[in-house]
C-alpha cells in the first residue's frame, strides 16, 4: 500500500509559518533544495491546500520569467508533471498537472490507494495533514528544523490530545545549521495481525 508522508520546513518552535504569515525564514539554501529535490523523486502525488498550491504556482512560469539555475530547472522538470490534488472551497479550476478535490482528505487517499500507480502521497500543509492525521492516515513525518523561533503560527503538528508513537527511520544535518528528521508512526497490531489505524492518529 502507497505511504502517505507529510513533509515541511519547521522553525525549532514548532511552526511551518509565523504568527505574521511569513515563512521567508525558511527559505532552503543549497543543500537543502538538494535535498528537496532528491525527496519529490519518490513521490507519486502531492496533497496540497490553496495556499501552498497558489505559492507553488510560481513554479509553473518560473521558467518563462527569468533564468534558472540548473537545480531549479531540474526541480521544475520534476514538480510541474507531478499529479496533484487541490483542496478548496474557494477555488473553480486549477493550472498544471492538478485536480480539484471532491472528497475528504481521507476519501482521496483512500482513491489514490486503490488506483494503480507508484510513489508515496505526499501531504503539504498542517491543515491537511491534520485531517489526515485525525484519520490514522499518515505513515511518516518528515521534517527539516530551522534554526530559528518564530513565537507563534501555524504549527507543524496538530494540537490534539491523541498520544502517536514514532519511530526515528533517519537524521541528517546540512551545514551544521539545518536538521532532518525521518520518523515512522509506530502502528499497534491486533490479534488478527492487522494494523488498528485508530489507535495512530499522528501529529501533523
Amino acid at each position: 500500500m502507497r505511504s502517505v508522508t507529510y513533509s515541511m520546513n519547521v522553525s525549532l518552535d514548532g511552526y511551518i509559518v509565523g504568527p505574521d504569515g511569513s515563512f521567508d525564514w525558511s527559505a532552503p539554501d543549497p543543500d537543502v533544495f538538494r535535498f528537496w529535490i532528491d525527496e519529490i523523486r519518490g513521490v507519486g502525488v502531492h496533497l496540497l491546500g490553496r495556499r501552498l498550491y497558489e505559492t507553488m504556482l510560481y513554479w509553473e512560469t518560473a521558467a518563462q520569467e527569468r533564468s534558472l539555475d540548473d537545480a531549479e530547472l531540474e526541480w521544475v522538470a520534476l514538480w510541474n508533471p507531478l499529479p496533484k490534488v487541490v483542496f478548496s472551497t474557494k477555488l473553480t479550476e486549477v493550472q498544471g498537472n492538478a485536480r480539484l478535490a471532491t472528497g475528504t482528505v481521507a476519501e482521496e487517499i483512500a482513491r489514490l490507494r486503490a488506483e494503480p500507480g507508484e510513489g508515496e502521497i505526499a501531504i503539504g500543509g498542517a491543515t491537511l495533514a491534520t485531517e489526515a492525521a485525525a484519520a490514522g492516515l499518515i505513515d511518516e513525518y518528515r521534517a527539516i528544523v530551522y534554526p530559528v523561533l518564530v513565537g507563534g503560527g501555524t504549527p507543524y503538528f496538530p494540537r490534539h490530545e491523541r498520544r502517536v508513537d514514532l519511530e526515528l527511520l533517519e537524521t541528517r544535518t546540512f551545514n551544521s545549521k539545518f536538521v532532518y528528521l525521518r520518523h515512522r508512526v509506530t502502528r499497534q497490531t491486533g490479534p488478527s495481525g492487522d494494523s488498528d489505524s485508530g489507535s495512530d492518529s499522528a501529529e501533523s
